[in-house]
């Protein structure tokens, strides 16, 4: 699968995606995620593309309900990847939308992306 998500402790999770993220995986990691929310309350999540080659071609992405019904439970996303994907991964994160503040951090920082989500 290539998408993936793992706690990694308190209610931070990290989230892997590899090659082309395909709609029908983010909706399932999605749900995972919401039942976490459901238990924990608010997280942070820290997304590492891995590989990645970007979207899957389909018109299905702009469905917003995961964000209407959970955006205010995620206190803080880092993205770590190729500087390729920066503007791309943050549009479609909903950087510029969201309360919580998102960050980009190059490949070779994901100790900083861990710093800045534990802050």
């Amino acid at each position: 699968m290539p998408m993936t998500m793992h706690k990694e402790g308190g209610n931070v999770f990290r989230v892997e995606i590899r090659g082309t993220l395909r709609k029908a995986e983010f909706a399932q990691q999605q749900n995972a995620l919401a039942a976490e929310i459901s238990r924990l309350g608010p997280v942070k999540i820290l997304f590492v593309l891995l590989g990645f080659t970007g979207w899957e071609s389909t018109e299905d992405w702009s469905d917003l309900s995961f964000y209407i019904k959970h955006g205010d439970s995620i206190q803080r996303i880092a993205i770590v990847g190729d500087e390729r994907w920066r503007s791309e991964a943050l549009m479609f994160a909903g950087a510029e939308l969201r309360k919580a503040p998102v960050e980009f951090f190059p490949a070779q920082a994901a100790a900083d992306a861990r710093a800045w989500l534990a802050a």
